[in-house]
């Protein structure tokens, strides 16, 4: 089995993020009726947050179930996992809510609505993105193979 290497995953990471961007930005300007440059300095914000929370997240949480079940997170079962990915939702809305208050001047429902919407434009767009980039960037014999140490 091969694996990605560190350097394609940062090209992958970086690519999705500059493109989610320039798709999301547009198109959430388009559905509140707000200046492009405000959208993509907001959309730009909140992508940051998530970049910079993800990691710490996943990070607690495989602590975390290690801590109380001795497992590491490759042994997570499936409910767990669910649990997991809710409370990363969750979590996130909570980080972007007050983002989207303060500097996209909503309410707290309208941040909430937003929030939904992004979620759910994000979850296609993911989708989406990975189909295109695994066609586009296949993994190849020569990437790394699983259990191999990784570098640049």
């Amino acid at each position: 089995m091969h694996l990605r290497s560190i350097r394609e995953r940062i090209i992958q990471t970086l690519s999705f993020e500059v493109i989610g961007i320039c798709f999301v930005s547009p198109l959430y300007a388009f559905v509140v009726g707000a200046d492009m440059g405000k959208s993509f300095a907001l959309i730009t914000l909140i992508s940051i947050v998530i970049l910079t929370w993800t990691p710490l997240f996943n990070t607690l949480f495989d602590y975390i179930d290690a801590l109380h079940s001795g497992r590491v997170a490759s042994d997570r079962p499936g409910p767990l996992r669910v649990f997991h990915a809710v409370m990363h939702e969750v979590s996130a809305i909570a980080l972007t809510c007050p983002i989207l208050i303060h500097v996209g001047g909503h309410s707290l429902l309208g941040a909430l609505k937003v929030n939904l919407g992004l979620t759910l434009t994000y979850t296609l767009y993911t989708y989406v993105f990975h189909l295109v980039y695994d066609h586009l960037r296949p993994v190849e014999a020569e990437d790394l193979e699983l259990g191999q140490p990784q570098s640049l």
